[in-house]
């Protein structure tokens, strides 16, 4: 069984916790990130447009872009040490939706964390991204709350009922 888990900055633990519980030890595990252009875009963006005359050693997004670098290799390394048995650590750029579901291509299980309203239940505890890759992987999907699930009394109420 290959196991996808997209590892996001504040939800992870969850994501890597439920591998450990549900999924077969001889699974063959991928721990993903995907850093998105958004940040290191507007930087330069900034850059370019608003100090155009800067050099370009000095462009902040950059920096951003190897901070983020940096900040995914420690979050693979916290993820697979959580994990604790063997693994695989990939690491991908581009539109995030997009990069997870294309490396969920070739997987049995996606792994991923609510990232929307996580004060009540219902269709707003996915973000956009999330709901794009529940949307659109091409496996089965294990949707995590990242910690202790709402009560049932914060689910929408029913429609009124419909008369003919």
């Amino acid at each position: 069984m290959r196991v996808i888990t997209w590892l996001v900055e504040g939800t992870w633990p969850a994501c890597v916790d439920a591998v450990r519980t549900h999924a077969p030890h001889a699974s063959d595990v991928v721990l993903l990130h995907v850093s998105g252009p958004e940040v290191p875009a507007v930087a330069h963006g900034a850059f370019v447009g608003l100090l155009g005359r800067g050099r370009a050693e000095r462009d902040p997004g950059d920096l951003l872009t190897d901070l983020g670098g940096t900040s995914a290799a420690e979050l693979l390394e916290a993820a697979a040490a959580r994990l604790g048995r063997p693994c695989t650590r990939m690491e991908r750029r581009g539109r995030v939706e997009r990069e997870v579901v294309a490396a969920a291509e070739d997987a049995d299980l996606l792994v991923l964390a609510r990232d929307g309203d996580r004060e009540r239940l219902g269709p707003h505890s996915l973000g956009p991204a999330a709901r794009f890759a529940v949307d659109h992987a091409p496996c089965a999907v294990l949707l995590v709350w990242p910690e202790a699930a709402p009560d049932l009394t914060t689910m929408p109420p029913p429609p009124p009922p419909h008369h003919r």
